[in-house]
């Protein structure tokens, strides 16, 4: 199994298979996903990842549907960025994650989030009875939880939103408990504080802090996105990220550092721009309403992306999650094989 990591070599590349594709583009159905995923590996990049959503975002169930992936690959990691596991009991994350890192010969990469600041997540919160304002302690707690269950068997934890005594996946009568191949899968922890803007410098100081403290503790790495015009804050966060693990006696070095980018490649920047907008348009109504799309990533030739990755590199990021903001899922992930990837060959070890 290759590690899931670069850290210390040139960057690794996941694709996004934009599991809400097949909802809303009518030459693309479920099938199609599952074919593509066989062409990612084909291609050579290093993993497969979907995306999450109750019902703001429509979209096929993530697990579900790697479980599926799981039997048509045989190489590339698959992981969620992400799965908003603060909407989820954590006792049902932590089994149906068991079972997808054995169906997949132990090729997952966990990638939690507690949820973003839209509306229709709100409104998810809402209709499952959950508090959406305190969602970053049900968060913690699930990953206290889930991480407890992965690395000993058994859960005793105690807190605001959850209570075990002495619960396992194991009552005795079966031969061991059910536990994932990897103990843990690595675990990426989703931190974007600045997805929907900036917040004064107190309280944004704050949420770094605990977001960072969070991915320290409970985490194998920091998955993050949508700030492609500001690499100075991907620095920003680093260094609060290295604070919290020296405060807890943690090697910063151990931890992986993963961007998803959401891109368009295209033969000028104004054909890409023009593809790409109008699918995030249609993709994230809501955010592609409340953010500046140049955020999303960068659009244009082969160059112009390569130049971008290499800048993102040179400040941490080990591992990139290619999603493509494009109708033509097949032809983006293509072209990024053939014209991109080649340009990182000779610094990539998988």
């Amino acid at each position: 199994m290759a590690e899931a990591t670069s850290r210390g070599n040139g960057p690794l590349f996941g694709v996004n298979l934009n599991n809400r594709e097949p909802l809303i583009a009518p030459d693309y159905q479920l099938p199609d996903l599952l074919n593509l995923a066989e062409k990612v590996e084909e291609y050579g990049f290093d993993s497969i990842w979907v995306g999450d959503s109750l019902f703001s975002k429509p979209r096929y169930e993530p697990m579900a549907l790697m479980s599926a992936i799981s039997q048509r690959t045989e190489r590339v990691r698959m992981g969620t960025a992400c799965l908003v596991t603060s909407i989820r009991n954590p006792l049902f994350t932590a089994m149906e994650w068991a079972t997808l890192d054995v169906l997949s010969g132990g090729r997952t990469i966990f990638g939690p989030c507690m949820g973003s600041a839209e509306e229709g997540v709100r409104r998810e919160f809402e209709a499952l009875g959950l508090p959406f304002r305190d969602r970053a302690t049900i968060f913690e707690e699930g990953l206290a939880v889930v991480n407890e269950l992965w690395r000993t068997g058994t859960t005793n934890f105690k807190g605001t939103y959850f209570n075990y005594d002495n619960v396992s996946f194991h009552s005795g009568t079966e031969m061991a408990p059910l536990n994932p191949i990897q103990q843990p899968p690595p675990i990426w922890i989703v931190s974007n504080p600045r997805l929907l803007g900036d917040q004064p410098t107190d309280k944004m100081r704050r949420i770094m802090e605990r977001a960072c403290r969070r991915i320290i503790e409970y985490g194998d790495g920091w998955m993050t996105c949508c700030r492609a015009t500001r690499p100075e804050e991907l620095t920003e966060q680093i260094g609060y990220l290295t604070d919290a693990a020296d405060e807890l006696g943690r090697d910063w070095s151990d931890y992986t550092v993963s961007y998803q980018v959401t891109m368009n490649i295209g033969d000028s920047e104004e054909e890409a721009r023009a593809a790409f907008d109008d699918y995030i348009s249609k993709y994230y109504p809501e955010l592609s309403q409340a953010m500046d799309l140049s955020n999303w990533g960068p659009v244009g030739t082969p160059e112009t992306i390569a130049e971008w990755l290499r800048e993102f590199h040179a400040r941490g990021v080990d591992y990139f999650i290619c999603r493509f903001g494009a109708i033509d899922q097949f032809g983006q992930v293509e072209r990024f094989a053939k014209e991109i990837l080649p340009m990182f060959e000779s610094e990539r070890v998988s």
